[in-house]
């Protein structure tokens, strides 16, 4: 089964995205790419990578994107975010981190990490342990 990877980038840091992606353009093409609306575009139209593009991320993309996170559909987020510039729709970013994290799925916020998670040797083969969250649901039935 082909992993599915997404990929988003504020705007300071879409060049950022764009040359580590140029770097990896071999690699990504072995998998599933879904991107926000802006930073797919340009990764298609620059490096011409296959790309489900979405929404931009502040007019739904971001929640597209945590949407896929929570039913599983998404196995790594690369989202180079920019932590100096405040954002219109930071609540959207930090929705994304904070799915990827509930859902255990691995999420790549800078290019080092990027780096660091996709070569390594256990990335292509990976599952990781889906949490089980029944006990907090029946908490949560039961208190309704």
């Amino acid at each position: 089964m082909t992993k599915t990877i997404a990929l988003i980038a504020h705007d300071n840091k879409k060049p950022d995205l764009l040359e580590w992606a140029t770097h990896n353009q071999v690699f990504l093409q072995k998998f599933n790419l879904c991107a926000t609306g802006t930073t797919g575009k340009l990764l298609q139209e620059e490096i011409g990578l296959d790309i489900t593009r979405y929404q931009s991320g502040p007019l739904g993309g971001d929640a597209k994107i945590g949407s896929l996170l929570a039913e599983g559909e998404i196995d790594l987020m690369i989202f180079f975010f920019d932590p100096l510039e405040s954002q219109p729709h930071d609540p959207d970013v930090k929705a994304l981190l904070r799915l990827a994290a509930v859902w255990n799925i691995p999420s790549a916020t800078n290019r080092s990490t990027a780096d660091l998670v996709i070569t390594s040797p256990l990335f292509e083969d990976y599952i990781p342990i889906k949490p089980d969250f029944s006990d907090y649901t029946e908490r949560l039935h039961k208190s309704l």
